[in-house]
């Protein structure tokens, strides 16, 4: 608070303090010669008297005050973290499986709770995930060897989107499916996951999105989605490169 009085012929303006002056801080205005206190831990303390000083101190104390760490210490700032609610991942996961039962989604159909940029894979412990990042399930192990790289394999399979909709299947087709292994004419994640099977072998294989399909107009994927497959490996076939008239090979697999 600041209060002028009059005293005969000189002026003298009277600051009065809520709270006493830190020594540093008095130190520094008697310096400058804006006040002079009666002690350094005094809460009233006065102007310099002399009119010509007067307007010139009123600034100074109003600026060294404002600017002062002494009186308005800086708060402590802190940024509000958004955490995740176990309601809310329950709730999208409740909401994933409604969905995947209005698609007819097979037993045991891993379930995806995606919030952002985030999905999180539910499924049941019997499901294996590679250190690559793909997920399977064996459901019949097979017989045999497992194919290797220039070897044909034959094979079923059923394609799943992460709602449990199925967008495409050999059985509907009614053939099954043929490919060379190590041609890269599969989907990365795909081929990694008929790779250790054996014929007669049943297996689910969950392709995460750096394992899955290139997306884009083009393509028959839309977006960066896991997908899920049901695969039947019915037989492996050895393949042979054969010359005809001099200039034109083929390749055959028996």
């Amino acid at each position: 608070m600041l209060q002028e009085s009059t005293g005969g012929r000189k002026k003298a303006m009277l600051t009065i303090l809520s709270n006493p002056l830190s020594p540093k801080l008095t130190t520094l205005c008697e310096s400058l010669g804006i006040l002079k206190c009666r002690s350094k831990s005094s809460t009233c303390c006065s102007l310099s008297q002399e009119p010509k000083y007067q307007s010139l101190s009123r600034r100074n104390l109003v600026y060294v005050l404002v600017t002062s760490p002494c009186l308005f210490p800086a708060l402590p700032s802190y940024a509000k973290t958004k955490s995740k609610s176990p309601y809310d991942e329950r709730r999208l996961l409740e909401q994933n499986k409604r969905i995947q039962r209005e698609n007819n989604a097979p037993d045991e159909f891993p379930n995806f709770v995606r919030e952002g940029f985030e999905v999180k894979v539910v499924a049941s412990d019997n499901y294996i995930k590679a250190d690559s990042g793909l997920i399977y399930r064996d459901f019949d192990v097979g017989q045999g060897e497992c194919p290797k790289d220039g070897q044909q394999v034959t094979f079923h399979y059923i394609g799943y989107n992460e709602s449990g909709r199925r967008i495409d299947s050999t059985y509907i087709q009614g053939s099954p499916a043929k490919i060379r292994m190590g041609t890269n004419a599969l989907v990365p994640g795909f081929e990694m996951g008929i790779r250790d099977m054996k014929p007669g072998g049943r297996r689910r294989i969950i392709i995460p999105p750096e394992l899955g399909p290139p997306v884009g107009p083009s393509t028959f994927f839309s977006s960066k989605q896991f997908e899920v497959f049901d695969v039947e490996l019915v037989s492996i076939q050895n393949c042979e490169r054969r010359t005809i008239v001099g200039f034109y090979s083929d390749v055959t697999c028996n």
